[in-house]
């Protein structure tokens, strides 16, 4: 069996050359499964400590370890890898943010609290993007689709779960929601195409993954 010194090595190398995170169960089959899953994570959390002042850090999210550029160096990589972030409607990330903090939730759901309509095209982004995903329906006449968050949602914000989550006031300092909001009585016409607004989260709250 490698000592500790070599499994730090082995699981370094092979988080930096992972294109997605790896959880604990995957990182154990690189050694037969001979060592338990609470030694590896020890070990990564040795491993994070190392690399605490550097550029790059060791970090867990919801599908598992990976290294990413620290988020304060980020504008100095931005001038020679530029990266246009996409942009979301108001609606789009409204409809996120009500998903976020209320899931399971109904399109009838998202509607009463937005106080229009639901679009089937700004849900449609959403899945699209791989931040919501149909869980279910529910039972009630017509078995509307539950909706929740994705596991990539919670990476591309580098989070753990869903207990880490900003509090809604952080949230709406991030996306600055500062806009007057559509009346209530006029419904969001799904056939138009949505005017540009703040970037999506993952792009300005996380660090671009290594």
């Amino acid at each position: 069996m490698p000592s500790p010194n070599e499994v730090k090595i082995v699981l370094e190398a092979a988080l930096l050359a992972a294109q997605e995170p790896l959880p604990v169960s995957e990182l154990r089959k690189m050694f037969d499964e001979e060592i338990d899953a609470d030694t590896i994570r020890r070990l990564l959390e040795e491993l994070r400590e190392a690399w605490k002042d550097r550029g790059v850090e060791l970090v867990a999210t919801a599908s598992g370890w990976r290294f990413q550029t620290r988020a304060s160096y980020q504008r100095f990589l931005e001038r020679i890898h530029p990266e246009k972030a996409p942009r979301y409607s108001r609606a789009v990330l409204e409809t996120l943010a009500i998903v976020a903090y209320r899931q399971p939730v109904t399109r009838g759901d998202i509607e009463e609290v937005r106080g229009v309509t639901a679009s089937a095209e700004v849900i449609g982004r959403l899945e699209e993007r791989g931040w919501v995903e149909v869980i279910g329906h529910k039972e009630v006449p017509g078995l509307p689709a539950v909706s929740a968050t994705t596991k990539t949602f919670l990476d591309d914000l580098g989070l753990r779960s869903l207990q880490e989550l900003p509090s809604l006031e952080d949230i709406a300092k991030t996306l600055d929601l500062t806009q007057t909001p559509p009346p209530a009585s006029k419904p969001e016409p799904a056939s138009q195409p949505e005017p540009a607004s703040q970037p999506a989260p993952d792009e300005s709250a996380t660090a671009r993954a290594v």
